[in-house]
């Protein structure tokens, strides 16, 4: 047997959310579990409990509760989970409104960016109402031609947030390829970065959007965020002659 190198202190392990989450399914179904192992052993063996526990532990928010945890636990693939729930993605993710750090950018150049949980739903809030301005409503669909940063996380929860359904790809995608993305959906509004680095060089993303545009039926709005320059910000002004 290997030697065991580290135990957590008394003290560490109950500031755990899983020893808090434990506490919780003793109390609701009056168990006396005391390690991971036979609460894991009792998951499995009493699924819509343990997940039905789940739910109302970790707080989600939902419009519309639901009406059983889950129709056939054998069932997988197939199984129908929480049927009959209503709930939108964006308003869990920004459950939190405080001073904690929620995103944490690393670019390649080194510039280190970060938003707090009350900065973010603040950027999401704004960007939402954009959205809906430029007509953005539940099952539009919005797309971005964005690198991995956290403006692309801000458009995506501001889309969620109207109930528009939200794709995307990597700007390093050629035209044909996002074509082929984003043609089947028919998006309404657009997101892309000016450009993009790789290896300390820079590529034009928006020669590309251009040959993009004429195939994308129904798009309205292209916003540009500039990457390639110090300054980021989210702006629904578009490229030239978008409208």
């Amino acid at each position: 047997m290997n030697k065991l190198l580290w135990t957590p202190s008394e003290e560490r392990i109950k500031e755990t959310n899983m020893y808090r989450f434990m506490r919780f399914v003793n109390e609701k179904y009056d168990q006396d579990f005391k390690e991971y192992e036979s609460l894991y052993q009792w998951s499995v063996e009493h699924i819509p409990e343990f997940w039905g526990a789940f739910w109302e532990f970790a707080g989600i928010k939902a419009s519309k509760g639901y009406d059983r945890v889950v129709d056939d636990p054998g069932k997988l693939p197939g199984a129908k989970w929480f049927e009959g729930a209503q709930l939108n993605f964006a308003e869990n993710l920004l459950g939190f409104r405080d001073d904690r750090i929620a995103l944490l950018s690393y670019g390649e150049s080194g510039r280190l960016k970060s938003f707090t949980y009350r900065e973010l739903g603040d950027e999401v809030a704004r960007v939402a109402r954009s959205l809906k301005d430029a007509g953005v409503v539940k099952d539009d669909r919005v797309v971005g031609f964005m690198p991995n940063i956290p403006e692309t996380v801000i458009a995506m929860l501001a889309a969620a947030s109207l109930g528009a359904i939200w794709s995307s790809c990597s700007p390093d995608f050629g035209a044909s390829a996002a074509l082929d993305r984003f043609g089947q959906i028919q998006p309404k509004v657009l997101f892309t970065v000016d450009g993009y680095s790789f290896k300390g060089k820079s590529f034009d993303s928006l020669e590309r959007i251009s040959r993009m545009v004429d195939h994308l039926e129904g798009l309205q709005k292209i916003v540009v965020v500039p990457f390639t320059v110090e300054e980021q910000d989210l702006d629904l002004n578009g490229l030239p002659g978008s409208q």
